[in-house]
């Protein structure tokens, strides 16, 4: 049995950091805050990976942006994957050079095959991870891009056809309906996930709690768990969500 991972998920917007509510951003904290309340140094013993997503409304700042990811990545050894407003291989590699190891991408993950395949040609395909959100409509699923702002007409089994033969290493999808609920996770999505699909499953949107986390990586289609609720998990919350989730037999990567 492959180990599973846990992912923490940090939102930015204007020089901070937000939480969110099916999509509605509430103000947490500047980077000092953040620093104070999570010993990124100490992070290794607590996730696996680190998802950095610019979730401007505004036009981005590049500049203060890329500093943020540099700031993150000194003296923290953890995997981070960095996404927002990725629509051009320069900023692609300005992302990577300021630290990123993996690029998350969702609005041209539908319309823009050639930024894809020229960013798997630089870096690999397992440097992408393409990033689906979605929300309940009825018994199925409607796919958004923009933050929640722009509908995909597509229908979920072309969904997953596409993203199975697109060059990405794995997908990460977050419920809009229990995002920042913390009430837990839908998972009827995975219900429409073929069995031939390929791709590794990162699972967001209702994590609350450690049982939570326990359900979603019982489940098969399931490789990792991610949360953006910051402060459900502050202090030495995520370590401790870590130690009971090994305590109850789960594979996770221990370190000393």
């Amino acid at each position: 049995m492959l180990k599973k991972r846990i992912i923490f998920t940090l939102l930015h917007q204007d020089n901070n950091f937000f939480l969110s509510r099916n999509f509605n951003l509430q103000k947490i904290g500047n980077l000092e805050w953040l620093k104070r309340n999570y010993n990124f140094t100490l992070m290794t013993k607590s996730v696996d990976e680190i998802i950095l997503l610019d979730v401007s409304r505004k036009k981005q700042n590049l500049n203060k942006f890329c500093s943020v990811i540099r700031s993150l990545t000194d003296n923290c050894f953890i995997p981070l994957a960095v996404g927002g407003k990725i629509d051009h291989l320069d900023k692609a590699k300005k992302y990577i050079d300021s630290g990123a190891d993996k690029l998350v991408i969702n609005s041209k993950l539908f319309f823009n095959n050639k930024l894809l395949n020229s960013i798997a040609k630089i870096y690999g395909e397992q440097c992408i991870i393409g990033s689906v959100d979605y929300k309940r409509s009825g018994s199925s699923f409607d796919i958004f891009t923009n933050n929640g702002s722009s509908h995909v007409q597509i229908k979920l089994k072309d969904l997953f056809k596409s993203l199975n033969n697109l060059p990405v290493g794995e997908i990460y999808l977050n419920s809009i309906d229990r995002d920042g609920t913390g009430n837990g996770f839908d998972f009827k999505i995975l219900n429409h996930v073929p069995k031939q699909f390929s791709k590794p499953i990162i699972f967001s949107g209702g994590a609350g709690n450690f049982n939570h986390f326990t359900q979603a990586l019982k489940n098969k289609k399931i490789d990792a768990v991610a949360t953006a609720n910051l402060l459900n998990f502050v202090g030495d919350g995520l370590q401790e969500v870590r130690r009971l989730i090994i305590n109850q037999g789960f594979k996770l990567s221990e370190w000393m």
